[in-house]
């Protein structure tokens, strides 16, 4: 019997670039969007036993206007586009992805924080726009350019990812430091690689670049904004990977203009895509690197990305589900 399957936003995850051979099933039929607006969701799950989306958000509404639905896979972590209540009373599966993506992340991390350092792109537009031609000596020393080692890395979230990059900054001879959040258990540092944990205020004033990979809750929701960015180092730079909410845009827009902060690096918006007016769209900063939430997408890292989903849906077809996130 065939199962009708929907991807819902595959050039999210795939630019003809990746092999989706792992997905073929023989009896599966796949109907592929390249992408789905708001208006569009409803009429294209109806049918829908099997529903692949990375970021189409599917509601208590859209859930409600399907009948066949079974299998929600989310190709992403995060799973906040996704009402879990909805799907569990409707006795739909809900499974994410894990750890696909670390080694493209912690790389894109460190590609800002090099950038930032070193003042990459400001001496690139230097050569671009004739300056070093025109130089009465060999070399440009226009803009700072700082060393890592012996800086501090003060990381917000030491998950997989966060243990990462404080192993790549550890490379870069960095000294490391995490958040203790309050009422956490253990109290010990869970990486074990004896990196400190220490308050919040502590990690603000004591970091030279603090990297963000914690998620999105109410709790993280503005966890750095106009207080938190004026503790920090004049010197400073921020990174956030992780979700743009976790940031206050204005905040941090008012501290890179008034030298709270040296510079920021960011990969991810509280809305994306996002409109023009954003505050970090808008200000066109010589200390702000935005990208646009790319970091998780190396080749490799879309390719780890689709074999896991198969493997899911595979444990799902044998009935023995896995990576379920609403269980």
């Amino acid at each position: 019997m065939t199962i009708n399957g929907v991807i819902l936003d595959k050039h999210s995850f795939d630019q003809e670039d990746v092999d989706l051979s792992a997905l073929a099933k023989s009896n599966i039929f796949w109907t592929e969007h390249g992408s789905t607006q708001p208006h569009e969701t409803i009429a294209r799950i109806q049918n829908a036993e099997i529903l692949v989306t990375n970021k189409v958000r599917l509601d208590g509404e859209a859930i409600a206007a399907t009948e066949k639905l079974r299998l929600v896979l989310i190709a992403a972590t995060g799973t906040d586009n996704v009402d879990l209540e909805a799907c569990k009373k409707r006795g739909i599966v809900v499974c994410n992805a894990t750890g696909y993506a670390t080694p493209s992340v912690a790389q894109h991390v460190f590609t800002l924080i090099l950038n930032l350092t070193t003042s990459l792109v400001r001496y690139h537009q230097l050569v671009r726009d004739d300056h070093w031609q025109k130089s009465d000596v060999f070399c440009l020393i226009d803009y700072p350019i700082k060393e890592l080692a012996g800086k501090t890395m003060g990381i917000i979230g030491l998950g997989v990812l966060g243990k990462k990059v404080a192993d790549i900054a550890t490379a870069f001879e960095m000294n490391v430091l995490t958040w203790e959040r309050p009422n956490s258990a253990p109290p010990a540092d869970p990486s074990g690689k004896g990196i400190p944990r220490i308050p919040l205020d502590d990690l603000l004033k004591s970091s030279d670049v603090l990297s963000i990979h914690c998620p999105l809750t109410t709790q993280t929701h503005s966890l750095i904004s106009n207080r938190e960015l004026r503790l920090m180092k004049k010197s400073a730079f921020l990174i956030n990977t992780a979700r743009g909410a976790i940031v206050d845009s204005d905040a941090l827009i008012h501290a890179l203009k008034t030298g709270e902060i040296a510079g920021a690096g960011v990969d991810v918006l509280h809305r994306e895509p996002p409109t023009n007016d954003h505050p970090l769209i808008a200000n066109r900063l010589p200390n702000l690197i935005v990208t646009p939430h790319n970091a998780w997408a190396s080749i490799e890292s879309r390719q780890r990305l689709v074999d896991q989903i198969a493997v899911t849906l595979d444990a799902w077809i044998d009935g023995k589900p896995r990576n379920v996130v609403n269980s």
